[in-house]
């Protein structure tokens, strides 16, 4: 009866909510309605989130360019270097570019060849490193899309529930686009996060609880009066949200010469950004911009917040909730909302859910940052450590070609590798000091 008051709750609050344009121009580009991913049902593109028919998560449907791939794929190259290349695809105006945005995207495809050699990956592997964003995570892309949704709503205020990374980018776009911003974390977030949230100015608040107690109070939030006109971007905004994590695909395929790679390792948190770039690489094949072949999704989450990888493992279709342990607090969502769908496409391409522990996840951590210079946080420590282990484990061929995602920066989780880490030696100011130390 919960989800279905919610469902209700989410439609009656924004019924009186309809996007207008005086240009002339779409609003939400080639966005055509919202469509229930259960049922299939259409609504009109609103702030809403659950279908009233079987209460099931609202997505984007388009009616998309086709006809002309060459023509698209010229027009998306011509673009600027940031995710409204790709607007041609996204739910967004075609002046979105001239409008006040973080403009986050076009972050860096790293040809990891020393972490290949030390994993004995023969076939290529890659590095998609979203550290390079406005905010240092793959979390602006999301809010940009969502603020578009926001400003388009006429709301004013800017909100979401946050395990951190989504806290800071949606107080940074809020404070460019001149909304008001007001956030709500766990309580015992990492220091970088809760100091990168707060410095944009916007109201930080910390909910005693986990990021489900927040995430549930966000949801009561929303259907009172307090709430009016407030757009949480991962809430009644997320249907748009969550098409963001689409660009992570557009980027990748084109990065690599309009192709697909044989395999993907992404980490879970709700699950979305996994769900949401397999929908990337399907609209990619289906507007024939690249090439249709098979391809494997891999889900990456922390031991101690597994619940989608104990399902998969377990041949369940049900992800039962769990209460998180883990460093890797960004991924820390017990009842992950996607969780089911992340099954479906892990098992529909050939792939799998796997997960790592704390110490994996440090070791994995000072791996990347040993090969490839890139500095990880948790969260893609993750991700490389469950890759490390899919290989050693016999479920991922390394003589395919692969990329791993690293969705933020190391600097906002510094107490993961802190205590075993550290100057090699600290000596007196002399040569002589320095080669007493061996270090000559």
């Amino acid at each position: 009866m919960r989800r279905k008051g919610l469902a209700i709750m989410a439609v009656q609050t924004v019924a009186s909510t309809t996007p207008a344009d005086d240009s002339g121009e779409a609003p939400f580009g080639p966005a055509a309605a919202l469509s229930c991913r259960e049922c299939g049902t259409r609504y009109p593109l609103s702030p809403v989130f659950a279908c009233q028919e079987c209460f099931g998560p609202l997505e984007v449907a388009y009616d998309l360019p086709l006809g002309d791939p060459e023509g698209l794929r010229r027009r998306i190259e011509a673009g600027p270097a940031n995710i409204w290349r790709y607007a041609p695809l996204l739910p967004v105006p075609a002046d979105v570019t001239g409008k006040q945005n973080l403009n986050p995207g076009w972050t860096k495809l790293v040809k990891a060849d020393n972490l290949a050699r030390e994993l004995g990956i023969t076939g290529g592997l890659y590095v998609k490193d979203d550290s390079g964003n406005p905010t240092h995570s793959f979390k602006d892309r999301v809010v940009a899309i969502a603020l578009e949704a926001a400003r388009t709503f006429g709301l004013t205020t800017l909100s979401c529930s946050s395990t951190g990374n989504l806290a800071g980018a949606v107080g940074a776009a809020a404070a460019r686009a001149g909304f008001r911003s007001c956030v709500f974390i766990p309580h015992d977030l990492e220091q970088g996060k809760v100091v990168m949230a707060a410095v944009y100015g916007g109201e930080l608040v910390a909910i005693e609880g986990s990021y489900d107690d927040v995430n549930r109070f966000c949801s009561e939030l929303i259907g009172d009066p307090i709430g009016e006109g407030w757009g949480f971007v991962n809430v009644n905004l997320r249907p748009y949200y969550g098409e963001g994590s689409k660009t992570l695909a557009y980027e990748i395929a084109e990065q690599l010469g309009w192709r697909l790679p044989d395999n993907l390792v992404i980490p879970i948190a709700s699950g979305s950004q996994l769900t949401k770039i397999d929908k990337g690489l399907q609209e990619l094949i289906k507007l024939g911009l690249v090439e249709d072949k098979p391809y494997k999704i891999y889900g990456a989450q922390a031991e101690g917040c597994s619940p989608v990888s104990a399902a998969y493992k377990a041949g369940h279709d049900v992800v039962r909730p769990v209460k998180p342990d883990t460093i890797a607090k960004s991924l820390a969502i017990g009842n992950p909302a996607d969780g089911p769908y992340v099954l479906d496409i892990a098992r529909r391409t050939g792939g799998a859910v796997e997960d790592v522990d704390d110490e994996q996840i440090v070791d994995a951590i000072k791996l990347l940052a040993r090969t490839e210079g890139i500095f990880a946080e948790t969260a893609g420590g993750v991700t490389v450590g469950v890759l490390r282990k899919l290989i050693e484990t016999g479920q991922l061929d390394p003589a395919a070609e692969t990329v791993v995602l690293n969705t933020g920066d190391g600097l906002k989780t510094l107490d993961a590798v802190s205590e075993t880490t550290g100057p090699t030696a600290t000596i007196r100011p002399t040569v002589a000091a320095f080669r007493e130390a061996g270090l000559a």
